[in-house]
């Protein structure tokens, strides 16, 4: 009957979306593996050149270069890993607040800008090291995108953890609000090349939240600025 033909048509979507997603991963780890033995052997004929004539400024920027292909590599693996299932995902039980300060005290050694604030404690079940990760790199974008005060904050409310991350840079269209956390996805083409950035940080950071269960959203701030908002179940 149609009710029945309707479901097999969905099954059958559904099926051509998950091999187009399988597809779009393999491919993209293929890619990140091929790439890795033209920049092995960049990396010998830098060292032989260095060798050779001794170094020069145009040397230093090929290696630069090749080491941030070695970075975007790492990302898109990591990245993929954590789309398909197959990272290491080890739930424990965590303090989140001494977590978190390590973080913190990194980014205020580049960077005197990141405000912690916190309970004395919050306990529950998670992976410290995708969690940490996670945290990072939405920091890292907040300082890459502002120039002011970043405020890094973290509580319990009932059932959940809620960890927020704000700005007080120029904000992001709300439009793209959705995107930000699609792989590649940049809101400003401009910007995002001179920061060096690849659009995965945050991709990154939504895969890590999502195998802890939990949500994550970006909004603009009434006083101005992005607002990243994790919130993570403690059951």
């Amino acid at each position: 009957d149609e009710l029945g033909q309707l479901g097999l048509d969905f099954d059958s979507m559904a099926q051509r979306i998950q091999a187009l997603l399988e597809g779009q991963q393999q491919m993209l780890r293929d890619v990140s593996h091929e790439l890795r033995t033209p920049l092995a052997r960049l990396r010998i004929a830098l060292e032989l050149a260095r060798k050779r004539g001794g170094d020069s400024s145009e040397l230093d920027r090929m290696e630069l270069e090749a080491q941030r292909i070695n970075e975007l590599i790492d990302e898109i693996l990591h990245l993929v890993r954590l789309s398909s299932g197959q990272g290491d995902f080890h739930p424990a039980s965590l303090e989140l607040v001494s977590l978190l300060q390590p973080l913190v005290e990194d980014a205020n050694f580049e960077q005197q800008r990141v405000q912690f604030t916190a309970p004395e404690s919050i306990h529950f079940k998670g992976d410290d090291k995708l969690l940490y990760r996670a945290v990072e790199n939405i920091v890292r974008n907040a300082l890459k995108y502002s120039e002011g005060e970043i405020t890094l904050s973290a509580d319990k409310k009932g059932h959940q953890v809620e960890i927020r991350v704000q700005d007080s840079g120029p904000g992001v269209d709300e439009d793209c609000l959705d995107r930000l956390f699609e792989p590649f996805f940049r809101a400003d083409q401009a910007r995002e090349r001179e920061t060096g950035g690849y659009g995965l940080g945050l991709a990154i950071a939504a895969r890590a939240i999502k195998l802890h269960q939990g949500t994550i959203e970006a909004r603009n701030r009434s006083t101005g600025g992005l607002e990243v908002i994790i919130s993570l179940p403690t059951e």
